[in-house]
């Protein structure tokens, strides 16, 4: 048993290092030798864990869809409508992308031209995007004469900006910054009924 909580911190260890050398280097630079010193383990006990440096960035990004994707389940399950679930599914993705070393790893990966991703989180966002905009028209929040594909490549690129920006800045990632983004846009999506019912989206954040 001491063994195998040892074994689960080391991995741990070399997961959250791993992230944060790819975060730096990203991932064709990043280097075994650096995750492995990252860890403060040996270069054997990164083998005994991971084959190779793919078989790292891989357990990286799983681990960082996991927190994202629980992230998003848990306020599209609390959800009250979707133009909210979207306000708040942004937040949630900021503030993961600047708390959690992994999540951001993850995300990051997942746009690596030398790296086959296996989740590509980034093109996950915006399918959900693309979900919530839809059900928002269904259910009569949007303002009529909108083209949904338009509105959601102008929040997926202004959201993916932010991680961009944020790797350098976590002021773009910071919650008053999303919340500025969703009063200037939101009014330009909302029918007047769904904005007055909204949560810090469009009326003072």
């Amino acid at each position: 048993m001491i063994k195998q909580e040892r074994a689960v911190r080391t991995r741990r260890a070399l997961i959250e290092s791993a992230a944060t050398v790819f975060g730096r280097r990203g991932y064709r630079e990043a280097t075994l030798n650096m995750i492995s010193v990252g860890a403060g383990v040996s270069p054997g006990a990164l083998h005994f864990h991971f084959e190779n440096k793919a078989a790292v960035a891989a357990a990286v990004e799983a681990a960082g869809a996991r927190a994202l994707r629980a992230a998003a389940r848990e306020v599209y399950e609390r959800r009250t409508c979707a133009l909210q679930a979207l306000a708040d599914s942004s937040q949630a993705l900021a503030g993961l992308l600047l708390a959690d070393v992994v999540a951001r790893a993850g995300f990051q990966l997942g746009r690596e031209p030398t790296y086959p991703s296996s989740y590509a989180l980034p093109r996950e966002w915006h399918l959900y995007v693309q979900l919530l905009l839809t059900q928002a028209q269904e259910e009569g929040a949007l303002l009529p004469g909108l083209n949904r594909q338009s509105v959601t490549t102008t929040v997926v690129a202004a959201t993916l900006g932010f991680e961009v920006l944020g790797r350098d800045d976590p002021q773009w990632l910071a919650p008053r910054t999303v919340a500025g983004f969703w009063r200037v846009v939101m009014p330009c999506l909302a029918v007047p009924a769904t904005l007055r019912a909204l949560e810090g989206a469009g009326r003072g954040g």
